[in-house]
C-alpha cells in the first residue's frame, strides 16, 4: 500500500475516532444524570417508545462508529473524504443529542425534538464535512486510470508497437467467431439477498422514519442481485455485459467504440471501491471479484472493465473484430 493511500485511509478513520471519543467522554461526564435505561427510539412526535440499558447502549453506539469507520476506510476516495467526515459528524451529533435528551429524572418522559436535534446534527455534519474537504489537500490527487498493460502514449493514443502487442485471435477471412461466459460474485449475491430479506421485515414492523431502511434494502438488493451474475459476450456487435437473470441492465461497447482491449489484474476494493457497477475517474466497470479482468479502452480515453475468467481470449477476439472493423 503506498503512502498516499495510507494517509487517505487514516484521514477517513480519524473523524470516527474523534466522534467516538467525544461520545464516550460525554457519556462518562453525564453518567450520574442518565437513567439506568436510556431512551433509544422515538415516535414521530419525539416521545420515547423503546429503551436500552447503559452497557448495551455503549456497546451498540461504539459498534456503530467502528462499522462506519471500517466501511469508509475501505472504500473512501480522495474526492469523497469530506463525506466521511460529514457522516462521522452527523452520527456524533445525533448521538450527543440523544444523550442530552436522556439527562432527566428516571420517571420523566424523555422527549427528542426531531426538527431541532436533527438540525443540530446536520449542522455538525456540515462543519465536519468542511474540515474533511480541507484535509483532502493533504492527499495527492488520484492518478488517471493507467493505460493497458502494453503501454499508451501521453496523448492517450497507442504507443509505438503497443497496438501490435495486444492479444489477437487468428481468424480466416470471412470467418465468424463468438465468445461468451457467465461469471458471478458470491459476495454481491449474499449482500443483495440479505438486503432483500430485511426489506419486507423492516417495512412491516418498523415505524417511520425507520421504514426508510426497508426501502433502502430494496434499492440496494434489486440491482445488486441483478448484477450478482452476468453474461459477458464478445461478437460482431462488440462487447456486451448483461445480467444473467434478466435482459436488463446491460452495458454494450460497440466495435466502433473500441480502441483496444487487454487483460489486467484488478483489486475490487482498491481499484473500484467495491463490487457491482462501479464508476471512477476515467473508467467504469462491472466488478464482481478481484482478479483477471477484460479492460477495453474506449473512444475518448475512458476505460471499461469487467472481471471474467478467460479474459485473454475475450480481449484477443475483441481486438481482432475491432481491427476488421477498422478501429485497432
Amino acid at each position: 500500500m503506498n503512502r498516499a493511500v495510507t494517509r487517505l485511509r487514516a484521514l477517513a478513520a480519524l473523524p470516527f475516532v474523534l466522534a467516538l471519543a467525544v461520545h464516550l467522554l460525554l457519556f462518562a461526564r453525564w453518567r450520574d444524570e442518565l437513567p439506568a435505561e436510556l431512551a433509544t427510539h422515538f415516535s414521530v412526535s419525539g416521545e420515547a417508545d423503546d429503551w436500552t440499558g447503559r452497557t448495551g447502549y455503549v456497546l451498540v453506539s461504539t459498534a456503530l462508529f467502528l462499522v462506519l469507520a471500517a466501511g469508509w476506510t475501505a472504500f473512501v476516495r480522495r474526492r469523497y473524504l469530506w463525506a466521511a467526515w460529514a457522516t462521522a459528524g452527523f452520527a456524533g451529533g445525533l448521538l450527543a443529542q440523544l444523550l442530552r435528551a436522556n439527562r432527566v429524572d428516571e420517571f420523566e418522559v424523555v422527549l427528542f425534538s426531531p426538527g431541532m436535534d436533527l438540525g443540530v446534527a446536520l449542522a455538525v455534519a456540515v462543519v465536519a464535512g468542511a474540515v474533511g474537504w480541507a484535509l483532502a489537500s493533504l492527499v495527492p490527487e488520484e492518478p488517471p486510470a493507467p493505460g493497458p498493460a502494453d503501454g499508451q502514449a501521453a496523448d492517450g493514443s497507442a504507443a509505438d508497437g503497443a497496438a501490435s502487442d495486444r492479444p489477437r485471435l487468428p481468424l480466416a477471412s470471412g470467418e465468424a467467431a463468438r465468445w461468451s461466459k457467465d461469471t458471478g460474485s458470491r459476495t454481491l449475491t449474499v449482500l443483495s439477498v440479505l438486503a432483500l430479506a430485511a426489506a419486507p421485515v423492516t417495512l412491516t414492523v418498523a415505524t417511520w422514519p425507520d421504514a426508510l431502511i426497508g426501502l433502502l434494502g430494496l434499492a440496494v438488493g434489486v440491482p445488486g442481485l441483478a448484477l450478482a451474475r452476468v453474461r459477458v459476450t464478445v461478437d460482431r456487435h462488440g462487447l456486451t455485459v448483461r445480467s444473467a437473470l434478466v435482459a436488463r441492465p446491460r452495458v454494450r461497447v460497440p466495435l466502433d467504440g473500441v480502441e483496444g482491449a487487454d487483460v489486467r489484474e484488478i483489486d475490487a476494493v482498491a481499484d473500484f471501491g467495491g463490487w457491482g457497477y462501479r464508476v471512477r475517474a476515467h473508467r467504469t466497470g462491472v466488478v464482481l471479484n478481484s482478479g483477471e479482468a477484460l479492460v477495453v479502452r474506449r473512444d475518448g480515453g475512458r476505460e471499461f472493465a469487467v472481471t471474467v475468467p478467460d479474459a485473454r481470449t475475450a480481449a484477443a477476439l475483441l481486438n481482432t473484430l475491432a481491427e476488421r472493423h477498422g478501429k485497432v
